[in-house]
């Protein structure tokens, strides 16, 4: 086994190890059941959209990745390796760096998408026998789990990248945080600017470019903006740790 997938095993696992991933899950699917069923924080309940869709749903789960999940799975990351100074012996040992960066990203990344993939029950349940509330466009869902895919990859980038800035695991939570909620609604910003500044934050912003999958459309341009960013992420990721490493 190659020493990304090493550390990505081991960084994965770690979460079941503590109480981290368990309260995660729980929280998130408490949330996401009370919001998508009954209606909360300006989202209409499902049983109120009179008719049979997942669109909700995809439009809610970001939102709890962007203020729950993804700071919380990846503040610790590297802060708490940089704390403790296992980090230096990390970065010692025999492994390249990108494989140090890579295989975190992956190990909590992975725990991200079996979060998403709990998610599966909704449909599964309300759509099939014996509840069959409705037809449902299953091309419609499978678009909105590839968004959240996408989404995802480059959240915790974000979340790895600001983690291996600095040693204080609140300090990575609240930055991930506040982070992810700007790019997020940077669009609701642009609409009250000027144009031509209004148009470079709705590029910038993630809601639109995660919308379109949500309502059954795949657009290249949206794919290639989410995986750009995961890129450019990791790649500051690795810058951060190379010079930590000089230093």
């Amino acid at each position: 086994m190659s020493p990304m997938l090493t550390i990505a095993k081991r960084e994965f696992r770690s979460y079941f190890d503590s109480p981290l991933a368990y309260v995660v899950f729980c929280l998130s699917f408490l949330f996401m059941g009370v919001v998508f069923f009954r209606g909360l924080l300006g989202f209409g309940g499902f049983w109120q959209a009179n008719r049979a869709s997942m669109q909700q749903m995809f439009e809610l789960i970001p939102i709890g990745l962007t203020l729950l999940v993804v700071p919380v799975v990846t503040m610790r990351l590297m802060a708490e390796e940089r704390r403790s100074g296992t980090l230096e012996m990390l970065i010692t040992l025999p492994v390249k760096d990108s494989d140090v960066i890579l295989g975190k990203y992956l190990g909590a990344l992975g725990l991200v998408y079996v979060l998403i993939l709990g998610t599966v029950v909704y449909p599964i349940v309300l759509f099939t026998w014996p509840y069959q509330l409705g037809p449902v466009d299953w091309n419609t869902v499978g678009s909105g789990y590839l968004g959240l895919v996408l989404y995802s990859a480059a959240t915790v980038a974000i979340g790895l990248l600001v983690s291996s800035l600095t040693q204080s695991q609140a300090i990575a939570f609240f930055v991930t945080f506040f982070a992810l909620l700007s790019f997020y609604f940077l669009s609701r910003l642009a609409q009250v600017l000027p144009a031509n500044i209004g148009v470079v934050l709705n590029y910038m912003s993630f809601e639109p470019h995660f919308q379109p999958f949500a309502r059954g459309l795949i657009d290249t341009r949206d794919v290639v903006f989410f995986l750009s960013i995961a890129a450019l992420a990791l790649i500051l990721s690795f810058r951060a740790l190379e010079r930590r490493k000089w230093a």
